[in-house]
């Protein structure tokens, strides 16, 4: 892992760093793929707000004393997957991409999902980046489709991710 470390978020210096992550991904990732106008709405403050309101089932990756990465984990929300586990979101930032921090990340959250036999995680169409990590993790299509409305309309891909017996 290369020096990084991965802990459950904690304290204001994380919350913030948490949503710095969420903010500059947003920017690194979805130009694009996502309305403009929707994403001039995606401001730091925006997504600080959200780290302070959703603090639980959350790891940061660290290195150092920066927040470099995150993942969210629960059950799943779908009502069409009882007894799956979820990941929420799982963003690292640009500079760190290729360095496996998503792989830890996703362990750690895989860890803290052990009781679910099932795993799903949801992906903006096109994202194609996202994708391939998550199908070099296991990851698979289900044909589970999600409209969204982010500036204009998007559709979200469903995958799951089936633990081996």
């Amino acid at each position: 892992m290369d020096g990084y470390i991965i802990k459950p978020m904690e304290g204001e210096e994380e919350i913030v760093g948490k949503g710095y992550v969420h903010y500059r991904s947003w920017h690194e990732t979805y130009p694009g793929l996502v309305d403009a106008g929707y994403m001039e709405g995606i401001t730091l403050e925006k997504c600080t707000a959200i780290a302070h309101r959703w603090p639980d089932n959350i790891l940061v990756a660290k290195d150092g004393e920066r927040v470099i990465g995150f993942v969210g984990w629960g059950a799943s929300r779908d009502e069409a997957l009882p007894g799956h586990g979820e990941v929420f979101a799982i963003y690292v930032l640009a500079e760190y991409h290729g360095k496996k921090v998503g792989y830890a990340l996703m362990n750690a959250a895989f860890e803290r999902l052990s009781a679910y036999p099932k795993i799903a995680v949801w992906v903006l169409k096109g994202n194609d980046r996202a994708i391939r990590f998550y199908e070099r993790y296991g990851f698979r299509f289900d044909g589970g489709s999600a409209q969204v409305t982010l500036g204009g309309p998007n559709t979200e891909l469903r995958m799951i991710y089936e633990r081996k017996a």
